[in-house]
Order: structure tokens, then sequence, then C-alpha cells
């Protein structure tokens, strides 16, 4: 197994809208492209993709933010990892090199919200030692 972790490309794209297709996100590769460039050009953003045998296999997204009320942190946006390709330690490099990222850039808390169904998930940031502050309801209003 040779599994390594590099910075995504524009190249990646349908690999990136794959993967999160098996998260239920149903965003085209047109919409998963333009995402993906905004990203990459932005410095308070970071990307990274597993790759297993030359396939992507997962990919992680994280973003520095800054609120008034808690101060700087870190956010995984997005983590998947393929899930024929589940359990090799993919999903614990991602965020060990979001956590790396973040240290970076001065920063020493990262966060990541979870949806309250995917019991998996909640399972591996748990033992991957994050813990669980809060729970909370999303909100969403169109522009």
């Amino acid at each position: 197994m040779n599994l390594h972790l590099r910075t995504l490309t524009l190249s990646d794209v349908e690999a990136v809208a794959n993967l999160s297709s098996q998260l239920g996100y149903k965003a085209s590769m047109a919409e998963t492209k333009v995402w993906l460039q905004e990203i990459l050009a932005n410095k308070d953003h970071c990307t990274y993709g597993a790759v297993l045998d030359d396939k992507l296999i997962g990919w992680v997204h994280g973003f520095y933010t800054l609120h008034l009320e808690s101060g700087a942190f870190v956010e995984i946006g997005g983590l998947v990892v393929d899930e024929n390709c589940r359990r090799t330690g993919a999903g614990r490099k991602l965020v060990e090199q979001v956590r790396g990222w973040a240290r970076q850039k001065g920063v020493g808390k990262v966060r990541v919200r979870c949806n309250t169904q995917r019991t998996d998930s909640h399972t591996f940031y748990k033992a991957i030692g994050f813990e669980e502050v809060k729970e909370q309801k999303v909100f969403s209003i169109l522009c």
C-alpha cells in the first residue's frame, strides 16, 4: 500500500466530485471546478488529497476563520475517504495535515461539524482526539 498526501489541483475535479457524491452531495463537475479554483486561490483555505496507488481516494478542505465571540480557528469544511478505502489511515493523515497547516498559520484549534446522522464519522473524530463540544441546527436562506 503506497498512501501519500498532496495538495489538490484542478486535475482532481472529477475525483473530488465523485468522492463528494458518496456523502450525498450532488454538485456537478462544473460547480466543483469553480469552487476548487476559488479555494485554491485563497490563502486562508487548504486542500489535501490522499492518494493510494496513483488514485485519489480522499480529500480534506480546511479554512481559517475568525469569530468575534470565540477567536480564530481552522474548520474542516469537508473530509471524505472512499467508502472502499476507509480504515487505511487516510482520514487520520488528512486531518493531521490540516492540523499542521493550522499550526503554520499560528492557530491552535481545529473544529469540524458533522451531520448528526453520520455516526461513523462521530466515532472517527472522537477516536483521533476530537472532543464533542455542542450540537447545532443549521439554517439557510437564499439571497
